[in-house]
């Protein structure tokens, strides 16, 4: 059990004080109602567009008001972060500003998108370090590096000024949401570390205590649904890294003591409905975020039951999202919404044999995506791996049916992930 002084607890005033300093620095995004989404979910849904930021992410608050609050003499030895990508490019950018020299560490996994945009903002005043497979390792090394060197940790999550520069994107929220006469009902922001939902649920309950706070975190990466099981932060055993922004093992001692007093809910949504959301917030919006930035959207369709009627903010806090990534988006989406299917069949090594799958066992509208085999000398049949596009998925017990009647033996591989992750 962890046991927390009220010191640690962030208040609307630590809020207010990072704000006066970033209001002259950070871009004031807007506040944008989304037709599309309000019709899906039957409610009023607005997106906090933290993506148009200049760093095209709200990290640039919390990392630009912790380099600013730390006095002079001290940054100008130099400022050392870990971060997968989002807190990095923050740092660097204001080091840039500030002409204070900077060590980032990058896990090795991070985009190389990202990589190159930390180095585009920081120019001459920001050296690169990729080091380990998660954000962990790459912290680890980096408080290492810091110590060795004496110089300051600049914190992306666990720190209460990184916490409160992270807020400010919430005074800004409330602030329009007066001025235009609309009452918040919700308001849904990711979790990563917790740092902003720290500072947004601090200032919101400080303001708007009837404003309910949602903690949104990837199924996958859940650590902060872990540490309020636990009772404190608890390393995961297991890490999904896709939502890479917010693919954090261990919470923060501060960001959970903050949680726990002002958060209302914290919910994990499946990477493949942030895959969903991504693609909607694309296609529908004409809005690229990254899918830690899409996870506040990808929660509407848990919550459209307590969401109808109501008067909902999301929080789209990032969209640097590699383009390279988008075609294993769109795969992870359509198998999360049931369209596309995987299987390995055993195939009779003979003439019309494809034909007889594709005539008997597929629907007019399904289509293959994957065939993969090869002919064996001597046997009379071989494994296929075969990829299927169903056009619609109510049609899927029919085809698992007429499958098992083609090969009893066949193997659906959403239900062995090594296999997939292997030869898909």
């Amino acid at each position: 059990m962890v046991v927390m002084q009220q010191s640690a607890l962030l208040t609307k005033t630590d809020v207010d004080k990072a704000y006066e300093v970033l209001r002259p620095i950070i871009r004031h995004t807007p506040l944008q109602y989304d037709v599309y989404l309000s019709q899906k979910y039957h409610c009023q849904v607005y997106l906090k567009r933290e993506d148009l930021q200049s760093v095209r992410s709200f990290k640039i608050r919390g990392a630009y008001y912790a380099i600013a609050d730390t006095p002079a003499e001290q940054r100008q030895r130099g400022v050392v972060c870990a971060s997968a990508g989002n807190h990095a490019q923050g740092v660097a950018w204001t080091c840039h500003q500030m002409q204070v020299p900077a060590t980032i560490f990058m896990p090795v996994t991070t985009p190389k998108q990202k990589v190159s945009q930390v180095s585009f903002f920081g120019g001459d005043d920001v050296t690169i370090k990729l080091v380990g497979d998660t954000f962990d390792a790459a912290a680890a090394a980096a408080e290492a590096f810091c110590k060795e060197n004496e110089q300051t940790f600049i914190a992306p999550f666990n720190d209460k000024r990184t916490m409160a520069g992270q807020g400010t994107l919430a005074v800004e929220t409330l602030a329009d949401a007066a001025k235009a006469g609309i009452n918040v009902d919700y308001m849904f922001a990711a979790i990563g570390g917790g740092g902003l939902i720290s500072g947004v649920a601090a200032y919101v309950k400080g303001t708007n205590p009837a404003t309910k706070v949602v903690g949104v975190e990837p199924a996958g990466a859940a650590s902060m649904k872990a540490a309020l099981a636990t009772g404190g932060p608890i390393a995961l055993s297991e890490m999904d890294k896709f939502v890479d922004g917010a693919a954090v093992k261990k919470v923060g001692a501060l960001t959970y003591a903050n949680v726990k007093e002002y958060v209302d809910d914290v919910i994990a949504v499946p990477e493949g409905q942030v895959c969903s959301a991504i693609l909607d917030l694309y296609s529908k919006e004409a809005i690229v975020a990254e899918p830690a930035g899409a996870l506040s959207v990808a929660a509407l369709a848990a919550q459209q039951e307590q969401i109808a009627g109501k008067t909902v903010v999301c929080v789209v806090s990032g969209g640097n999202n590699d383009i390279n990534r988008m075609q294993e988006i769109e795969e992870r989406s359509l198998i999360f919404e049931g369209y596309q299917h995987y299987f390995i069949v055993n195939f009779p090594q003979r003439p019309g044999a494809l034909r007889e799958v594709v005539n008997e066992i597929l629907s007019p509208d399904d289509d293959i995506t994957k065939f993969e085999y090869t002919k064996k000398v001597n046997r009379g049949e071989g494994p296929v791996l075969i990829g299927v596009r169903l056009g619609d998925r109510a049609t899927l017990p029919g085809l698992l049916e007429r499958l098992s009647q083609f090969d009893p033996r066949y193997i659906n591989l959403k239900d062995n992930q090594m296999l997939y992750t292997m030869m898909v």
